[in-house]
């Protein structure tokens, strides 16, 4: 009988090879250093993909394909997953090409506690319009609780509660892959750690991830990273401590003491994961500097408290003390403006300029003037020069840290923004592994795709191998690079000759071929 068993096994492998000599591939790559994601050791082989399919890895020299991709000297690759990103112009920009051009083919929307709302018309809408690159959602905590509650600074009732908890429960019926929150914007600031969890629980019984913007990442760092671990174990839910970083000069250097909470939970059995972009200035709106009571109920009741002199006396202290100690990085130059709609001749301009202008002293107290000006006008999103190089190597480093840009699709001339959107993950590949060596190239590599995929639950992409979807990176790892800057960031990067979606060719030999090969991903559909 193990003989029959034995000879049955041989004949069907023998068949299965034969089918496969008889293929005629949609495209075959060759002369590859292959990069399987996993982190194992590169190996020199071709691929041979079918539709949209990975069919074959092996030697295809002999092979029949309609087209051929010589990949000699590039390193061939899953295709990048950008954990944490902006997609909300992706109705204007559906090609995607600003990730694409880094190489990246599936990204994760709905970050910071913010999502589209109706969920699942929205993720029809996608599907009709079409998209360049795989795009998947989270539902925002604090989307669902606006739609509850509006910007009301109080614990939500029971009916309230109840209410929320079925929006996330639908959402997760209609595709999200679990629930974000950003505990440090409104109204989510206003939410105590219990709604939290209970809504939470809505996500982890559907199978769905939970990731943070923190509730603090200066001062109150530490704070914030044992309330996501208590969310954790009370919602039994894994999750992502989303762009970690340190912010404020006071805070300098404490990544390893953040970093060891992340090790002591995880012993303890809880998946507590990381991601980061790598840069060491981050992005958001310049009501970050702005305590988060003073901006309850929205900007019309921010004006009326600010023309209370005593109510004004109190906000400007705190946006004092903010920039002092936090995104402010004590100092007025390092708050940069990025997109200005009521005054674009500030946008690439500081705080510190932005003073002088104006005929001030450049003192923190002006600053914070300005500050309220800025917010009455509407506000300003800004770059923050607030953190320490050392801690985003020793965040990189971490096993569990996956990279993702957080960054916005764009266009070029589209304001003055983050050069994440452009080139977090060949920055990476060029800066931190290449130029530094902070990581090997084969862990960034994993950190980009297997990690990434695993962590989110994306059980077809992520790796080479054969039966995976075909969405593969091909780069030069001795040219690859990103070109944006603070002062010029609208530039693509360079070094990546072939990204591939689902079998198609969307960038061919360096040129971008504005296609639509993308999927829109469900997790429970």
């Amino acid at each position: 009988m193990r003989h029959r068993k034995l000879l049955l096994l041989s004949v069907i492998t023998v068949l299965f090879f034969s089918c496969k000599n008889d293929i005629t591939y949609d495209i075959v790559i060759v002369n590859g250093q292959v990069f399987d994601g996993t982190g194992s050791d590169v190996i020199s082989t071709d691929i041979g993909i079918k539709d949209d399919i990975i069919i074959t890895i092996g030697d295809l020299s002999k092979a029949k394909s309609n087209h051929v991709i010589n990949a000699k000297g590039l390193a061939v690759t899953p295709g990048f997953i950008d954990a944490h990103a902006h997609l909300e112009p992706i109705l204007e920009l559906s090609n995607c090409e600003s990730h694409i051009r880094q190489g990246v083919t599936t990204s994760l929307g709905g970050p910071d506690g913010s999502s589209p709302w109706p969920f699942g018309k929205y993720l029809d809408t996608l599907q009709q319009v079409g998209v360049g690159m795989n795009v998947a959602y989270l539902v925002g905590h604090n989307t669902v609780r606006r739609n509850v509650m509006k910007l009301d600074n109080r614990a939500p009732t029971d009916d309230e509660l109840k209410q929320m908890k079925a929006q996330i429960s639908q959402a997760m019926d209609e595709g999200a892959f679990g629930i974000s929150t950003g505990l440090k914007y409104l109204p989510g600031s206003f939410s105590k750690v219990d709604e939290v969890i209970e809504l939470s629980k809505e996500a982890s019984a559907k199978g769905g991830i939970y990731t943070s913007h923190l509730r603090d990442e200066g001062l109150g760092l530490m704070d914030a990273v044992n309330e996501a671990i208590i969310i954790s174990d009370k919602a039994n839910i894994p999750v992502v401590l989303t762009h970690h970083k340190v912010i404020g000069k006071p805070m300098w250097g404490k990544s390893s003491e953040s970093l060891a909470l992340v090790d002591s939970a995880r012993v303890a059995g809880l998946n507590i994961m990381i991601d980061q972009y790598p840069y060491n200035a981050s992005y958001t709106g310049i009501s970050i500097l702005i305590p988060g009571w003073a901006r309850a109920g929205g900007n019309k009741a921010f004006i009326e408290r600010v023309s209370n002199p005593k109510l004004r006396d109190s906000i400007k202290a705190g946006i004092v003390f903010n920039i002092l100690n936090d995104r402010g990085g004590d100092d007025l130059d390092r708050v940069q403006f990025a997109k200005v709609s009521w005054m674009p001749e500030l946008e690439g301009k500081t705080l510190k300029y932005w003073c002088v202008q104006k005929g001030l002293d450049p003192t923190v107290e002006n600053g914070a003037e300005l500050v309220i000006e800025a917010q009455v006008n509407g506000g300003a999103s800004c770059v923050f020069h607030a953190m320490d190089e050392r801690d985003v190597e020793n965040i990189l480093k971490h096993p569990q840290t996956m990279v993702a840009s957080d960054g916005r699709l764009v266009k070029p001339g589209d304001g003055h923004p983050h050069p994440r959107w452009y080139g977090t993950f060949p920055r990476v590949l060029g800066y931190y592994v290449r130029e530094k060596n902070v990581i090997t190239l084969s862990d960034a590599i994993y950190k980009m795709t297997a990690l990434p995929a695993k962590n989110i639950g994306l059980n077809n992409r992520g790796v080479l191998k054969e039966r995976m979807k075909a969405d593969i990176t091909i780069f030069d790892p001795k040219t690859i690079i990103d070109k944006g800057t603070f002062e010029k960031p609208h530039q693509y990067p360079e070094g990546i000759y072939y990204v591939l979606v689902n079998g198609e060719i969307a960038v061919d030999n360096g040129y971008f071929k504005n296609i639509k090969a993308g999927e829109v991903l469900k997790k429970n559909n």
